[in-house]
């Protein structure tokens, strides 16, 4: 992750900024009714499969939640999937990503500065691996390799299955360069010594380099084209994804970039949380990455940690600049960023493999989509975390004002129409002893995708004394029931 922007910086860049407004835009739903946001949880199931991870969630029920960029059908349609997913997902190792970090974070790379010899030779291993995998070169003159400046990118390319989707082109991106040895411009220090970047970013290519080696083993390609991209300069100022974009290889020329996925730093996975940034930039990438997380046979189930600021300081951001749909996963800033202690032995290896899960179940679901995909969304560039603080925050139910059939008070997001967020929840109401929360997001109503806040308020007047909500609580879809009492 680039040093420039926040050099000052040593948590991490989602922290709660702001006070909680509400803002002019927003809307609260009213008294009768039902609503919105996610916190801690108090009862409910969560809906995440079983794994040695997690193993002590229960496996989720049947119910269908449809979404804007895919649709998990009821039980059948789960098990078809994770069928389906099953032999790439098994091609994703926490032992393979270890191997390719530790060379890449080697002290003979010499930290990966770009253009040194160091940053050749974590490109020729990077290239050798491509070669392995039998992936299509997409660089300049048939080679993987983009030149500019010294440095290069390295390009690879699976083709579309349609004839018409394969011209759009799904970018999964991650830089391998470091800062070599460090200096007063890179590096909080020592300086003089290798800076190996175990975490940044060579967990980030570990996992690109799992992804790669896993969708050549789905059953059938996805429909529209997927470019593997090794960003170089990363460090210098996104000197390899700013000149992708503004000179594409002869080979790609043809092709238009619909969406782009940015993995940078994705090694200290702590506590099984991500966090995820871009999914503002366009309608219903937020619940992609959701829905993603939460099938079975992506094994994720990672708590996700929506982050609404857009800073220049990683790859992802020459793509959102130039209006392209565009999400990052990152695990989070740590002491030894840009340090020389950025080392392998750090690195949470087991915590790369749910990572690229999610990934691949994302980037397949994105690239297979045979709907159009959404437009670039503008108003993402104004939002940040402080916006949704003032979204997202909470109001007491101490105003006096009536509580309503089922104690519940949701508010629209205009960037996510069809996930209203619970911003209220009267106390000893129906909707408190389900275990709601301020900060849940409403998904469905009995069973049934809600379109809108007007249409959960619609199916709440009408449910009968008990109704079921699927909500999602930090990237976990959980299963509420509440239950009205006659008072």
């Amino acid at each position: 992750m680039s040093f420039a922007t926040f050099p000052d910086r040593k948590v991490a860049p989602n922290a709660a900024a702001g006070t909680m407004k509400k803002p002019p835009w927003s809307e609260d739903s009213d008294a009768d009714y039902s609503g919105r946001r996610p916190h801690v949880s108090q009862g409910g199931t969560v809906l995440v499969p079983s794994t040695p991870r997690n193993a002590r969630r229960p496996t989720p029920p049947g119910g269908t939640i449809a979404v804007a960029l895919l649709t998990l059908a009821c039980c059948g349609g789960v098990a078809l999937a994770a069928e389906r997913m099953s032999a790439a997902h098994a091609t994703i190792k926490a032992a393979d990503a270890g191997r390719h970090v530790g060379v890449l974070a080697d002290d003979a790379f010499e930290g990966r500065e770009g253009g040194s010899r160091g940053g050749r030779a974590a490109a020729a291993y990077i290239v050798e691996q491509l070669t392995k995998l039998g992936l299509e070169p997409a660089g300049d003159g048939g080679s993987y390799f983009q030149p500019f400046g010294g440095m290069r990118n390295i390009l690879a390319i699976l083709r579309g299955s349609d004839p018409h989707l394969a011209e759009e082109l799904v970018v999964v991106g991650a830089h391998y360069d470091h800062v070599g040895y460090g200096n007063a411009d890179n590096s909080y220090g020592p300086f003089g010594y290798v800076h190996n970047g175990a975490d940044d970013n060579a967990s980030g290519v570990a996992g690109l380099l799992e992804v790669a080696e896993a969708i050549q083993h789905l059953p059938e390609r996805p429909r529209r084209s997927i470019l593997f991209a090794f960003w170089d300069g990363e460090e210098k100022g996104l000197l390899g994804s700013y000149h992708f974009l503004r000179v594409k290889p002869a080979a790609l020329a043809h092709l238009r970039v619909a969406f782009a996925l940015n993995l940078d730093m994705i090694g200290h996975l702590r506590g099984e949380r991500l966090e995820v940034y871009g999914t503002r930039t366009a309608p219903g990438l937020r619940e992609a990455v959701l829905q993603a997380n939460n099938r079975p046979g992506n094994a994720a189930g990672l708590e996700l940690t929506f982050v609404w600021d857009i800073e220049d300081d990683s790859d992802h951001y020459p793509f959102i600049a130039a209006k392209i749909p565009t999400v990052m996963f990152h695990t989070g800033l740590h002491d030894h960023y840009h340090r020389p202690s950025d080392d392998v032995h750090l690195v949470n290896l087991e915590g790369i493999e749910p990572v690229a899960r999610l990934t691949l179940g994302f980037v397949t679901a994105i690239a297979d989509d045979p709907a159009a995909l959404p437009t670039f969304r503008p108003e993402s560039r104004t939002e940040s975390n402080a916006t949704r603080n003032r979204l997202e925050g909470s109001i007491p139910d101490t105003d006096g004002s009536p509580r309503g059939r089922w104690g519940l008070g949701t508010r629209h997001d205009p960037g996510e129409p069809s996930s209203p967020v619970v911003v209220r929840v009267w106390r000893n109401s129906p909707a408190a002893r389900a275990g709601l929360s301020p900060g849940d997001r409403i998904l469905t109503v009995d069973e049934m995708r809600i379109t809108g806040q007007d249409d959960m308020l619609a199916r709440l007047r009408s449910a009968g004394p008990q109704s079921r909500v699927d909500i999602e609580r930090r990237g976990r879809i959980m299963r509420l029931e509440m239950q009205e009492t006659v008072e």
